[in-house]
């Protein structure tokens, strides 16, 4: 999965973690790059090897919008399809539900398009399969046996290293003591870990490409933190149950795509209507691995929060450009010299990449343009606010009467510019971290905010924070700094998943890694002597937290285990599992159809009744969702309180944020895998439209860029539950390429969109803080999830946790001892705490608004060494998990 198979892609040696100078990854003091390693890119900025550009942005978030507008795009090709992913899956739906939309399977969208004469390249990692699932041999001989236009290369190729034989034994070790879902990475030997990803050219391939994109006929792309893969589709009301037992056809997450990875990870992922697991064994080492029913009428998935682009116009040439440097440099080191081959090296578009697309020209056509437009709008605007522009100050404001955007027709082509992380073992060349640059640029030069939604946050001071090298944190520290000495009120907003990684018993042996990430983080944030709460400390910021928070995000479900389904069963003479199973096969396999008698039996009967219960109560915490109160069960009230579930809601998103004006979106992380260039392989564009729209600001009138605006608005509303439930079946403009309708629809002015407008506003701040107070207290008490403040120490997890729940792999004799003494599943209500039933229960949830919930900074803060336990890391895997 996702998570695991980041940590376990690295680098070459352990040079980096050593005593003595540190390498070019801009890391020194004052940020900017001066060094050799810029200078072949020294003249464009962030010391990218593309200029800035321009074109058309459009907005996703999450999946459900996303995958929609690909489909369509996939569907409209004519010409190619460009394809990199870390993770592919050929089955997956871009539409759901899988009933209503057969035909748009990603396998069968690429058939059909190759059948039209569209040639298709798809790049996918090459990952160790003794350590990841994600069976990129399947991708690549799936798809191509499909059509011969799709064409699939794998990279990087994991030959054995020199000392393979020797670390054979212990890598063998290694794996048979390992986790149910874990690769124990952290215990194995550097032989036996070089050994198992092997070398090329004298370096160790631990690393990753970690890329996202999808290039259509090179005039629309796709990108961001979504990979088209399992797990990753979702609505952004996050619904984690989907049981649907009087209609199976409503089924939203069909196979492994109903996935909880906290629980099993995914397993067999060739065969992914197989969502039970089973015994296996592995050859060449004999290791067993147990993988078991993951059931959606007892548990819930994980919800998946994530953003994406569309792009058109000449920025997509800079990624084309990109993606054949990768095809073409993979061609060369593996095909180069062969004769009758079936793949050809790529064109790249006619561009100069090392200068500004020679294009001064484009670029001064571009401001001319825009120009007239701008002075236009700036004239009106500075007739609105009485000439006052961004200085004017009014103390007391009341948000415009009328939606703040200026005419459609005005609208701008945004300044947009390619960065990346690569280097010499991802794509042949000098390192690159423009990434890197640009995150730090963004946060040094804000004047008001700075919003980061990341997968994971490890980054250091100082050098002080070996193994961690890059020096975002520094940044973060000398802005807030710089806002304390001159007064100013400013704000980060930081949020990230509260367990970086799947463990779902944080205190198990096999989740060592996940808890060494989980340190990392923890030293970055507030704890280890240099972190960034230290740091501010130690310079005269007494209270940090007036400008830096850390939140997460969670939510709550209800599986729909109500008596429709025991009558189904009943009149129909078939369980809801072999239904299940039969629709499975029905949807997921490669060829639709067949008998499927037990679908067909059960669903007849099905649909014939009444089904009152509801499939999910995700409306019930947004934007005009009925409360959970009013929410209809058939079934007794004792099953009703244990149908109730919770989950982490997964933060994947890679964006950057800044002042509504500056967007920063893309695949890489914040920490060390991504943001070095020569770890894992990334993208992202920095996006700066300059389409105006009429705000505040700390009170203040304020001039704000359209792109940014809408979309910091969109996410901080679908946080505080203030956006509408998602339908997966109710497509609008926002689920169409930019090719289509270049603008985001956004209800400007609406008056959910007033509480969020002005993000330094007294109020706002209020409302962001006090929901994630509420939630996080309602949460904490019913359903006890870890990690959370109230658990400082191993004995405080022990009575917050453990002690009452069943843990997913616990041995059958010990699980059945907890449910004996009163234990209840992983994610269930813990029923102890409402002696007033399910009613009591669904009083506290009602409270609930959105998914925001504070970051627990004091989780085991009393631990010495919370990754360790007893367990020594070896210096290898310290710098592979940051």
């Amino acid at each position: 999965m996702v998570i695991h198979s980041l940590l376990r892609k690295a680098k070459q040696g352990l040079n980096d973690i050593l005593p003595g100078e540190d390498k070019h990854s801009h890391t020194h003091e004052g940020y900017q790059c001066r060094e050799s390693e810029c200078a072949e890119f020294s003249e464009n900025r962030h010391c990218s090897f593309a200029p800035r550009s321009r074109g058309n942005a459009k907005w996703y978030v999450d999946g459900a919008t996303y995958f929609w507008a690909i489909s369509m795009a996939i569907e409209e090709a004519r010409e190619s399809i460009y394809i990199l992913d870390w993770w592919l899956s050929p089955e997956l739906y871009l539409r759901r539900p899988p009933a209503q939309n057969e035909k748009y399977r990603l396998d069968r969208l690429l058939k059909a398009a190759a059948e039209r004469g569209v040639r298709v390249y798809v790049l996918v990692y090459k990952e160790v399969e003794a350590a990841l699932t994600l069976n990129s041999a399947h991708t690549k001989n799936h798809l191509q046996g499909l059509h011969p236009n799709i064409k699939v290369f794998r990279y990087p190729d994991h030959h054995p290293a020199k000392n393979v034989v020797s670390g054979l034994q212990d890598l063998h070790t290694s794996l048979v003591s390992l986790d149910l879902k874990n690769f124990n990475l952290a215990k194995a030997s550097q032989s036996a870990v070089e050994g198992l990803y092997g070398t090329a050219d004298d370096v160790v391939l631990f690393w990753a490409h970690h890329e996202k994109l999808c290039l259509v006929d090179g005039r629309v792309a796709f990108m961001g933190g979504l990979d088209m893969c399992f797990g990753r589709y979702d609505t952004n009301s996050h619904p984690i149950a989907d049981a649907h037992p009087g209609n199976l056809d409503n089924i939203i997450f069909p196979g492994q795509d109903f996935n909880n990875a906290r629980v099993y990870d995914f397993e067999e992922v060739n065969k992914w209507e197989n969502n039970k697991r089973k015994w296996k064994q592995h050859l060449p080492f004999s290791w067993l691995i147990l993988t078991i029913l993951v059931d959606r009428t007892k548990a819930s998935r994980m919800g998946w929060a994530d953003v994406a682009i569309s792009l058109s116009g000449p920025i997509v040439d800079s990624l084309a450009t990109h993606f054949c440097e990768r095809w073409n440099y993979i061609f060369d080191k593996k095909y180069s010299g062969r004769t009758n081959l079936k793949v050809h090296r790529l064109t790249a578009p006619g561009v100069q990449k090392h200068s500004d697309y020679g294009a001064h020209a484009l670029m001064d056509q571009g401001e001319e343009l825009l120009g007239g437009v701008q002075s236009k709008i700036t004239s009106k605007l500075g007739k609105f606010w009485g000439g006052g522009g961004e200085e004017a100050g009014v103390s007391q404001v009341q948000a415009p009467p009328h939606p703040p955007v200026c005419n459609a027709n005005e609208h701008g082509i945004a300044n947009i510019q390619l960065a990346r992380s690569v280097s010499k073992w991802s794509l042949g060349v000098r390192t690159e971290h423009s990434i890197a640059n640009a995150y730090i640029d963004a946060i040094t030069n804000a004047k008001h905010f700075v919003y980061i939604e990341n997968q994971f946050f490890i980054t250091a001071t100082s050098n002080k924070q070996r193994p961690v090298r890059n020096k975002i944190g520094k940044a973060i520290v000398d802005r807030v700094l710089r806002a304390h000495i001159n007064n100013e009120d400013f704000q980060i907003i930081i949020m990230m998943p509260a367990v970086p990684a799947f463990a779902g018993d944080l205190k198990s042996e096999g989740a060592l890694g996940t808890r060494a990430i989980m340190e990392f983080q923890y030293n970055s944030i507030n704890r280890g002597g240099s972190s960034i709460i230290e740091t501010l400390r130690r310079e005269g910021v007494h209270d940090p937290y007036r400008y830096i928070n850390w939140y997460n995000l969670r939510n709550y479900d209800r599986i729909n285990r109500s008596q429709i389904m025991t009558r189904a069963e009943r009149e129909s003479g078939v369980s809801y599992e072999a239904a299940h199973r039969d629709f499975e096969d029905r949807y997921n396999s490669s060829n639709s159809g067949g008998n499927n008698s037990y679908y067909r039996r059960y669903q007849a009967t099905a649909t014939s009744l009444t089904d009152q219960s509801w499939d999910t109560v995700s409306p019930c915490y947004m934007e005009s969702g009925l409360s959970i109160l009013g929410v209809p069960w058939t079934g007794s009230p004792e099953d009703e309180l244990d149908a109730f579930v919770s989950e982490q809601l997964y933060i994947h998103t890679k964006v950057l944020i800044a002042d509504d004006q500056l967007v920063i979106c893309g695949s890489a992380n914040l920490n060390d895998r991504s943001q070095l260039g020569d770890h894992d392989s990334e993208i992202a564009v920095i996006i700066e439209d300059p389409t105006p729209i009429r705000t505040y600001m700390n009170g203040r009138p304020y001039t704000a860029s359209q792109f940014a605006t809408s979309l910091r608005r969109f996410l901080y509303r679908k946080h505080l539950g203030l956006v509408p439930h998602q339908h997966p079946d109710r497509p609008d403009i926002n689920w169409t390429p930019v090719t289509h309708d270049a603008v985001n629809h956004y209800d400007w002015d609406s008056p959910s969109d007033r509480l969020v407008a002005d993000p330094l506003s007294p109020d706002f701040i209020n409302l962001w803080r006090g929901t994630a107070r509420r939630n996080t207290e309602i949460f904490s008490r019913a359903f006890h999830p870890v990690p959370n403040d109230k658990v400082r120490t191993w004995e405080d997890y022990d009575n917050f946790f453990s002690k009452h729940f069943v843990i997913p792999g616990e041995p059958a004799e010990q699980a059945e001892e907890g449910y004996k003494n009163g234990k209840v599943d992983y994610g269930h209500v813990v029923r102890e705490n409402f002696p007033g039933g399910v009613g009591e229960l669904k009083m506290w949830l009602s409270g609930i608004r959105g998914n925001l919930v504070e970051m627990p900074l004091n989780f085991l803060i009393d631990v010495p060494d919370i990754a360790e336990d007893g367990l020594a890391l070896n210096s290898l895997t310290d710098e592979l998990y940051t």
